[in-house]
C-alpha cells in the first residue's frame, strides 16, 4: 500500500468524524470567551485562538487531510486537553477558582471529550499513515 507524502491529502474516512470533534472543541469554547476576556484575558484571547485555528482545522481535514493537518490537530487538541488538565490539577494564573472543579463548566466535559476523541483520531491515523495501512487517493499503485 502507498504511504502519503506530507503534503498529499490521506482521504482518511476518520476526517469526517475528526471535523466534528474539532468543531466540537472549538465551538464550547465561544461562550466561555467574553467571561475569560474579563476574568483572565490570556485565557479569552487563547479560546479565541482555539477557535479560529479549530476552525481552519475542521476545513483542512475536509479539504486537503495530510499528515501535516493531522499533525496540527494532534497538537492543537491534546495541548486543548493538557491546559485543561492543568487548571483543574495545578491551576492557572488568575483562574484559583477552577482548580479541582472537574465538573462546575458545562462545556468542560464535551470539549475535553472531543478534543481527546480528536487527538486519538490523529494519532491512529498519523501511525496508520507511516506504516502504510492507508492508501492515499492520490498515490500511484
Amino acid at each position: 500500500m502507498a504511504t502519503s507524502r506530507i503534503g498529499r491529502p490521506l482521504r482518511h474516512p476518520d476526517r469526517w468524524l475528526a471535523a466534528v470533534c474539532v468543531t466540537v472543541a472549538g465551538g464550547t469554547h465561544v461562550p466561555l470567551i467574553p467571561d475569560h476576556l474579563r476574568e483572565a484575558p490570556y485565557i479569552g484571547i487563547l479560546f479565541i485562538a482555539l477557535v479560529v485555528v479549530s476552525a481552519v482545522l475542521a476545513v483542512s481535514l475536509l479539504v486537503h487531510d495530510s499528515p501535516a493537518v493531522w499533525t496540527s490537530v494532534v497538537v492543537v487538541m491534546a495541548t486543548a486537553v493538557a491546559a485543561f488538565l492543568v487548571s483543574r490539577t495545578i491551576g492557572l494564573p488568575q483562574m484559583p477558582d477552577d482548580i479541582g472543579d472537574w465538573t462546575g463548566e458545562a462545556m468542560g466535559m464535551p470539549a475535553v471529550a472531543a478534543e481527546t476523541l480528536a487527538t486519538l483520531l490523529g494519532v491512529a491515523t498519523l501511525g496508520a499513515a507511516r506504516h502504510g495501512r492507508i492508501r492515499s487517493s492520490t498515490a500511484r499503485i
